[in-house]
């Protein structure tokens, strides 16, 4: 959860600023997006195989670049 103090005579924009960069941090959005729709686990396992894939393809054509 993210959580902002707010100091002695700060205004509001600095206060959201903050706040929103504490929240982007946490990644809380990211997750709330996630979880907006049910997905069964069929796809679930399907998008992290899909982002393994893609991971392992970005690395291998780093490798590669590098070798030349």
């Amino acid at each position: 959860m993210a959580r902002v103090v707010v100091e002695q005579g700060e205004s509001f924009e600095g206060v959201l600023r903050r706040f929103k960069k504490a929240v982007q941090e946490d990644r809380i959005l990211t997750e709330v997006r996630r979880r907006r729709f049910y997905e069964p686990p069929s796809q679930i396992r399907k998008r992290k195989k899909a982002a393994k894939r893609r991971k392992s393809r970005r690395t291998t054509l780093k490798d590669q670049l590098r070798n030349y």
